[in-house]
């Protein structure tokens, strides 16, 4: 086993920090379950073209200097942050073990068990595992979650951190954290959609992430190939701009009347018939039928009318993500800059409450 820990955290003053294709975030939260959380601070700062690719840092100096500059926005005294890797970069399993294992035992159990199934040298990765609980079969044994990612995946997330003057200290996964940020949106739903299938829909700038959950637990995923990039790309061609005008003037809406009708209308309208088909893959690949609730994510889950569209095309009831919906806010925040960004900061958030593990 070696010394960086996937899943446990060592410190409690701790930020999350989110490397996504197109900018960086950072969330700090305090308080806790007892009292309620609370959002200190949080910033976005975005990072250059093709920095991130495919979940790969390519530009290791691009977004080192992004991630120093969303420290200075963001101003907080925080040194030691929680990063996460993308679903893609981290071979899971889940594993049954004898109960009452000493630590030692069940290191060896977990090597030899990730042996089988990891298709690289055993020293070529990161390897970590949690005890999930009793097993669902046998109550003499327990579930074991074991998670491994190359070495190289891990190490270029702790650097960029340290480019920024940062201590990476606790390495998840980004759907995990995604998950862990879910909670607070679902009990937000209807009875908290107990026993209800939702569909967290990530809409980032290069990829789409469906994940299909039930009481909080992931029952399926499906990436596609559709996100806010391709818009901005149409808005650059429709109007003569570079990528980064056309994205600015995308955020700030300084955009012609027609933007609406002849860009932003399609793109939705292809975005909602993207969900629509990931919902029938789930309902033919699964036991399942129907979808409860759709819950939008990701930077383009605000664009003005999405969630109609999609309610629309779906016949799905659907809502924007806000996990900081019923957090107490500082006066370092703005809430209406908060309900605009809140649905891209889900992975940052669920990276933030890692300082709250017990």
């Amino acid at each position: 086993m070696n010394d960086f820990r996937l899943f446990r955290p060592r410190a409690r003053q701790l930020a999350g920090l989110d490397i996504s294709s197109s900018s960086v975030k950072l969330v700090e939260l305090s308080g806790g379950e007892k009292d309620g959380y609370r959002m200190e601070r949080y910033a976005i700062e975005p990072l250059p073209r093709e920095a991130v690719v495919d979940g790969n840092i390519a530009n290791l100096e691009g977004v080192g200097e992004a991630i120093k500059r969303a420290v200075r926005r963001m101003g907080s005294g925080v040194k030691q942050v929680a990063v996460a890797l993308p679903a893609s970069a981290v071979i899971t399993k889940r594993i049954i073990l004898p109960a009452g294992l000493r630590e030692q035992e069940m290191e060896f159990q977990v090597e030899s068990e990730a042996n089988q199934y990891i298709p690289f040298a055993i020293d070529e990765v990161n390897l970590d595992f949690q005890v999930v609980g009793p097993s669902p079969a046998d109550p003499g044994d327990v579930e074991v979650l074991i998670a491994a990612s190359r070495k190289e995946k891990v190490e270029d997330r702790v650097a960029v951190a340290e480019v920024a003057g940062l201590k990476a200290v606790v390495m998840d996964v980004e759907s995990f954290a995604a998950e862990a940020a879910f909670d607070f949106v679902r009990r937000q739903l209807p009875d908290g959609a107990k026993g209800k299938i939702v569909a967290l829909v990530d809409i980032g700038a290069g990829a789409m992430s469906v994940s299909i959950l039930r009481d909080g637990k992931q029952i399926y995923a499906r990436e596609q190939a559709i996100g806010g990039a391709k818009l901005t790309q149409d808005v650059a061609r429709q109007y003569g701009m570079s990528f980064e005008e056309a994205e600015a003037a995308k955020r700030s809406g300084s955009l012609p009347d027609d933007y609406e009708r002849d860009l932003m209308r399609p793109f939705m309208d292809s975005l909602a018939l993207e969900i629509s088909r990931a919902l029938q893959f789930f309902f033919t690949s699964t036991q399942y039928n129907e979808v409860d609730f759709i819950v939008l994510a990701g930077g383009c889950a605000v664009m003005p009318g999405l969630v109609d569209v999609v309610a629309g095309r779906t016949q799905v009831q659907t809502v924007v993500a806000n996990p900081f919906a019923k957090m107490s806010l500082s006066s370092k925040v703005r809430p209406k800059n908060l309900i605009s960004d809140a649905p891209s900061l889900m992975v940052a958030c669920g990276l933030a409450l890692r300082r709250f593990d017990p």
